[in-house]
């Protein structure tokens, strides 16, 4: 099958199969004469494990992990829930990390009138913000205020 039909089947866009391929997460495509990718149902098998990888949030690395062990069948179980618990920890971060920013913007908002006067602690507090206080612990893989994006894969 080509790309589009590979990417209808796994659920992985032609943009992130062919990013997966440049970054080597995935084995470039067999190619035809005339240069067109060309997948196969293994190949499917393997994008829909990426994109559940993904929707949980995993990293480029860790899926690389994953995948060695998946293809390991001689692998320890052990391996994988170590990788598993580390991910955990790090989302519970996140998590805890977002929470505190929900909490902080409640307060804000809570504070701020929302009238007509141009007085507003949710700007008095963006000025005021010390340059030393850090940012809030977020994964450089999250945007914004920790949120997931989608840069190319990352």
């Amino acid at each position: 099958m080509n790309i589009g039909e590979a990417a209808k089947a796994s659920g992985v866009s032609a943009k992130m199969i062919r990013y997966y391929e440049q970054i080597k997460l995935i084995t470039p495509a067999h190619r035809t004469e005339s240069s067109y990718r060309t997948y196969g149902d293994n190949d499917v098998h393997t994008l829909r494990f990426i994109r559940r990888a993904r929707d949980l949030g995993f990293s480029v690395e860790q899926m690389k992990a994953l995948l060695a062990l998946w293809r390991d069948r001689s692998r320890a179980s052990a391996d994988v829930k170590s990788i598993a618990r580390e991910h955990i920890e790090e989302l519970e971060r996140k998590a805890a990390a977002i929470h505190a920013m929900t909490a902080t913007l409640k307060h804000l908002v809570k504070h701020c009138h929302g009238d007509d006067r141009p007085d507003c602690p949710i700007i008095e507090e963006f000025a005021n913000q010390s340059e030393e206080a850090p940012p809030p612990a977020i994964n450089s893989r999250f945007g914004l205020n920790g949120l997931k994006t989608d840069h190319g894969g990352r």
